[in-house]
Formats: structure tokens, sequence, C-alpha cells
């Protein structure tokens, strides 16, 4: 089969590498298409994030969706020619985390892409458990059932935020983590949401998909723009940028008892903030690890329309193609928001 892997700092190559083979409780998938995420490039670009280091050659990619191809061993709530989305994280099932009903901190998690864990989805087939694949209904088209992906982590940031109805929402970063909170968020209730982002391509998307407000903070001062139109401040803010810029805007956009969502990743390995501010204001401070059991009510919001992120996917590219999507999303060139691969044409 044909495959991607990165070969070194902002290099990639394409490979043969042999099909592989399912074995028990897995199956085989034909892969359609695959989303480029900002945790790929930062391993195409720095080779690392935090105390995950590439040894390379390494394949990632963890955004997919395709077709099962066969089957292993003892599957059998699936079916050859079944089109499927992929959930990229593999628990246990035994550890402290997942008998505790986090499976998304399990102690030995893998993770599709992620070094030390698990290679990732830029080829032409790929194995996985039969659990990680979720069926989708066949009008589904492979790019909305890859998204879900990213978007199951909107989902499950507002799950574990405040209850929507009325609330005043900031989300700072306008890309496709950004644009996945957007959706659930506006489906929650929320009153208003303002985003912000450095690309106005991406402030005008944002604007598209419903938000009522998006600035740039190179060009204006968002903060102040902000509470001019909410002078008691936000409920909840997300920060999907991973910026210490955004973190600090957060803090100044926050009500007190507001809350803010940390989903960004960032390159750099500490955060600041000023005491002073979250102190008095009592600001809750929450990560946001991915996504725990949301895959299958993401899945059915996408079918049934109550969530859309269509506009999300700006750039598509085959996968012999892959290393210039790669250098768009790294350079966030010509206004790109989703580089999507497609191997299903």
């Amino acid at each position: 089969m044909k495959a991607v892997v990165l070969t070194g700092l902002r290099e990639m190559a394409l490979t043969e590498r042999p099909d592989p083979e399912p074995g028990p409780g897995e199956v085989r998938l034909r892969v359609e298409a695959v989303g480029v995420c900002g945790s790929d490039v930062h391993y195409y670009t720095t080779g690392r994030i935090g105390s995950h280091v590439v040894e390379y050659p390494f394949m990632v990619g963890h955004e997919c969706a395709g077709t099962v191809d066969r089957l292993g061993e003892g599957v059998r709530d699936l079916q050859v020619g079944q089109r499927v989305a992929v959930d990229p994280a593999m628990p246990c099932h035994a550890c402290d985390q997942c008998e505790a009903g986090r499976e998304h901190t399990c102690r030995n998690l893998r993770f599709l892409g992620c070094p030390d864990q698990a290679e990732g989805c830029l080829a032409e087939y790929l194995v996985m458990p039969a659990e990680s694949c979720f069926a989708v209904p066949e009008q589904m088209t492979a790019e909305r059932a890859a998204l879900s992906e990213p978007l199951t982590i909107g989902v499950y940031a507002v799950q574990q935020s405040v209850p929507m109805a009325g609330t005043k929402v900031g989300i700072l970063g306008s890309g496709p983590i950004g644009l996945s909170v957007l959706a659930p968020a506006l489906h929650g209730g929320a009153a208003a949401v303002y985003m912000t982002d450095r690309i106005d391509a991406r402030c005008a998307v944002a604007r598209e998909a419903g938000a009522h407000w998006a600035g740039n903070p190179d060009t204006q001062d968002v903060v102040a723009d902000v509470l001019r139109q909410e002078p008691q401040a936000l409920d909840v803010v997300f920060e999907c940028a991973g910026q210490q810029e955004s973190f600090d805007q957060a803090f100044e956009l926050l009500k007190p008892g507001g809350k803010l969502m940390l989903i960004g990743i960032p390159e750099f390995d500490r955060y600041s903030f000023q005491a002073d501010i979250a102190r008095r204001r009592e600001i809750c401070i929450q990560h946001v690890r991915r996504q725990n059991n949301c895959a299958r009510k993401t899945l059915d919001l996408v079918a049934t329309g109550a969530l859309n992120v269509d506009a999300m996917v700006t750039h598509r590219f085959p996968l012999e193609e892959t290393q210039k999507a790669f250098d768009l999303v790294a350079d966030y060139k010509d206004g790109v928001v989703k580089a999507m691969i497609r191997l299903d044409r």
C-alpha cells in the first residue's frame, strides 16, 4: 500500500508498505479521507509534542474515515463494505481511569499518529479495533465522517463547560477546533459567541458559521471590542489557539466566576497568568483532553444536520501531495482552515 511518513523536520516521503492484516477484534479499512490536524503539524514542524517525540520514519494522521475492507476474527457488529468514522483513541479498558469512565485519560492509551503509541492513517489501508469504528449513513460524505473527530472534541468541551442556554461565549482561535466548539455551542443555545483569529479569512468563516462577532487581535483590541458589547464580560471562554496571548485575553474577557476551557495545544512547555485577576474573579480553569464517549452522539448530530461544519474544509489534496497540505497548514497560507487528504478519487 502507499503511505506517507515523516522522515525529518518538515520532510515527508511517499513509501510502499505491506498491506496490514486485521487481528482478532480488528477491521481493515480502505481509507477515504484524512484531515490534517494541528497536532499532526506540530510533529511535522517540531518533531514533538511535550514528551511525545518522533522517531523517524513515522506516520502521523488521526482524523479519518473509510470503508471496511476486511474483518478480523470475532468481529460481528461491522460488515465488509460498511462506511465508518474512526475514533483514533484505543483505551485498555482495564486501568483505574477506564474503570472510572475516563477512557480518554487511559493510562495505557494508544492513539493514532502519536509517537510511542501507534502510527497514523496517512495510508491506503488502516487496521483498527472494531470498537473504534462507528458506522455512518451512506449519505454522509467521507469528509463529514472524518471531521467528526475534531468535532467530538468541541462537543465534549461544550459538554464539560457550562450550560449553554443564554450563555455568553468566547472562542479564541477560529481554526478547526474553534469552529468545532462553535457548532455545539450554538446548538446548545448560546446567546452570543465571540471569536478571534489572527487570519482574517478564518474570522470570515467563523461569522459565516454563526459567530455573532469575530475579530483579529493583530489589527484590533479584541478584548476592548468584546467588552464594549458585553460590559458584564463572558461566562465561558474556550482557548483553542494554544498561545500565551490568547490565554491572557481569556482572563480579561471572563466575568467573576467564569470558566476557562483550555483546548489548544501549545508548542511551549509552560503557561503563565496574572494571579491577581484569576484569584479576584475566582476563575475556574479546566483542560480538555480530546473527548470521552462523544463519537456516536456527534455523528448522530451531524447526520441529522444539527451540526454542520462543511465550511471548515477549505483545501483538498491527493495522498501524493500530502506534504503540500502540511506546508499550507503549517504556514497558515491561502486562508486555510482544514486541509483534507482524499484517497477516494
